[in-house]
């Protein structure tokens, strides 16, 4: 071994060359894990914002209540807001993990609409929305959906209706929440990116 390769104590020295590369690679390491760690945490901010706590809300009243169908305890929501006679029609989807059966008892001085979409989506309930909204002139609705589902929904039927649209969200079984989350992702990014109108 060669003498500048040994230190006083008999430690071996990498020459100046390797000494170099290896701070240059322990220098794009550091940039890879920090760019990975800001990708990551902008999808944990963007998850909790678009699927986990969507905003929501909605002023005293409005045109139409719209159930959609899917997981989660949606009935409860959507007949409170009827009772408190927020809207004058309540409409309930009875599509794909909808409520089956024959339409829900008909709250007392609200219209009450049932209906299967066709398509059996989200897409197909925004667009029976859409119709619905131009043949009775309604200015906005209150959609009632999963919280994994809300943007998504809201997104839809905006694109197929032109009045205000508002969100209420029922809850979901916790066990549901991790294929909802990967689901709802998946959705978001076909609506985005592929389903672009009404």
């Amino acid at each position: 071994m060669r003498a500048s390769e040994r230190s006083a104590g008999g430690i071996r020295r990498l020459p100046g060359a390797t000494r170099t590369g290896l701070r240059r690679l322990s220098r794009r390491w550091r940039i890879v894990l920090s760019a990975a760690l800001v990708l990551f945490l902008a999808f944990v901010v963007a998850t909790g914002e678009l699927l986990v706590w969507p905003a929501q809300g909605m002023p005293g009243h409005v045109s139409a209540i719209v159930m959609l169908a899917g997981p989660g305890d949606r009935l409860p929501v959507a007949l409170d807001l009827a009772d408190s006679r927020r809207a004058p029609v309540l409409v309930v989807s009875q599509g794909y993990e909808g409520y089956s059966g024959p339409c829900p008892p008909r709250p007392s001085g609200v219209t009450l609409i049932c209906f299967d979409p066709n398509p059996p989506t989200t897409q197909g309930e925004a667009e029976y929305v859409g119709r619905l909204a131009r043949q009775y002139h309604w200015t906005s609705v209150v959609v009632v959906a999963s919280r994994p589902q809300a943007t998504r929904a809201r997104l839809l039927v905006q694109r197929c209706f032109a009045g205000q649209v508002y969100l209420a969200t029922a809850p979901i079984a916790p066990d549901a929440w991790p294929y909802q989350l990967a689901y709802g992702w998946g959705a978001l990014l076909k609506a985005l990116v592929w389903s672009r109108t009404c």
